[in-house]
């Protein structure tokens, strides 16, 4: 199986890519809706509003934190997550950019 040549596209293009990827698992977004209603959460009660498993809950957690989408904070033996303001503002920008373009003018088939 060959490597992805990510290297050939511009940070835009990847960016964007990296954005729809983490959007293209329920769970995430299941996630990301939680903590935008909750303001913040520990990863257990997300076990137990999400559903899945501690470690399944774990893993997705890190996909979000590693995009900058959450922020997580130690508190004792727990982390407490919730939405990175200013990274969520950037992601709306580039998605909106990106979503933006007018079909409209196209002559298409």
């Amino acid at each position: 199986m060959g490597l992805a040549k990510t290297d050939i596209f511009s940070a835009e293009q990847n960016g964007i890519a990296a954005y729809a990827k983490v959007f293209g698992h329920p769970a995430r977004v299941a996630i990301l809706q939680h903590l935008f209603n909750m303001n913040a959460c520990v990863c257990g009660d997300l076990v137990l509003e999400i559903g899945l498993a501690q470690p399944t809950i774990s893993q997705h957690l890190k996909e979000l934190k590693q995009l900058g989408l959450i922020k997580g904070n130690v508190e004792g033996t727990s982390v407490c997550y919730c939405i990175d303001k200013e990274n969520w503002l950037k992601m709306k920008e580039t998605m909106m950019a990106f979503l933006d373009q007018d079909v409209a003018s196209l002559d298409c088939c």
